[in-house]
This record gives structure tokens, sequence and C-alpha cells, in this order.
């Protein structure tokens, strides 16, 4: 028995909410995926703050239509979709896919959307192979942290210099 019309219209705006609340969205062929692995991909994705959800093609276009930050999604919808709707840190929602991907070895990432922009496969891989936001942070104060020691290095550099000549010169005086 198929849904009813307000079921579909629950499911459209559902997708709509979430749509408005994501950064990113992925578009993955589920095709010979179990529920069990599905539901693998889903328990992944939660903890990069991010949903899996399985619907047809023609709620997720009812969905985007009208909305010019996931009009161009439209031209990944064919076949059978599952879309990674990523709210937060979107490297790590893009680590735990290819990680199920690897580890499962049935599912293919057909593209993705990013503000606006339509990513390839190879966009995606570029994403996934970023270190992740805490890596970079640390990495960002660990240069300033370097900056800040060479010029506190340097400061202090002058005054002991300076007392280095005077000992010297005094030195050469009592001789």
């Amino acid at each position: 028995m198929g849904r009813t019309l307000e079921d579909k219209q629950q499911i459209v705006e559902e997708l709509k909410q979430l749509l408005g609340e994501s950064e990113m969205a992925l578009v993955l062929d589920y095709c010979g995926l179990s529920i069990k692995e599905l539901g693998d991909l889903r328990g992944r994705l939660a903890a990069a703050n991010s949903v899996c959800k399985v619907t047809k093609n023609t709620l997720m276009r009812r969905a985007i239509d009208g909305d010019s930050t996931w009009s161009h999604l439209e031209s990944l919808l064919n076949g059978t979709n599952a879309f990674v709707l990523v709210k937060g840190d979107v490297g790590s929602a893009v680590k735990a896919v290819q990680s199920f991907q690897k580890d499962r070895k049935k599912s293919e990432l057909k593209g993705g959307l990013y503000e606006g922009r339509l990513l390839s496969q190879n966009d995606i891989k570029a994403i996934g192979d970023l270190p992740s936001k805490e890596v970079l942070i640390a990495q960002i104060a660990g240069a300033i942290n370097a900056v800040a020691t060479q010029l506190a290095v340097g400061i202090n550099e002058v005054p002991s210099g300076l007392a280095r000549a005077l000992k010297q010169h005094a030195d050469g005086e009592a001789s």
C-alpha cells in the first residue's frame, strides 16, 4: 500500500526543514545495502551531527523546488538514492561516509552540494582528505605560538647581546 498524500507532504516538509539546517548534502547510491548496513551508516553519521535519509527522488525534488541553494541537486536525482545531510563538521561527515564505503564496498557516492556548488566525487574526496577542525585549530595555535616564541627570543637577545658586548669591552680594558 502506498503512502497517502498527507504522508508525502509531511516527508517533503521534513526534508525542507533538514535542508534548511544543513550545510552540505551528499547523494549516495544505496542499491544493495541492507537495513543493518544503512543503520551502521546512520550511526557513523550521528557522531558527525549528520543524518542519512532514504526517500524517493520525486519527494526530494519537491523539497528543493524553488530553493536556489539546493536546486543544483536536481542533476543527481536518479536511481536509488540516500541523502546525507550534513549539519556540522563537513569533513567528519565525509570521512564517516568514506569509512563506511571502504568497509562495505557496496555503495557509490554520486556527488554532493556545498554552498550552492555541485561537488564531484573528487571534490568530496579532497574534503575528506583535509585534517579535522581540531587538528587545524591546533596547527594554527602552534604557528601563532612559534611566532610569539621567536619574537620573545629576538627581543630578549637585544639586552643580552648588549650585556655581552659591555662585558667583553670591560674585560678588554682590564687586561
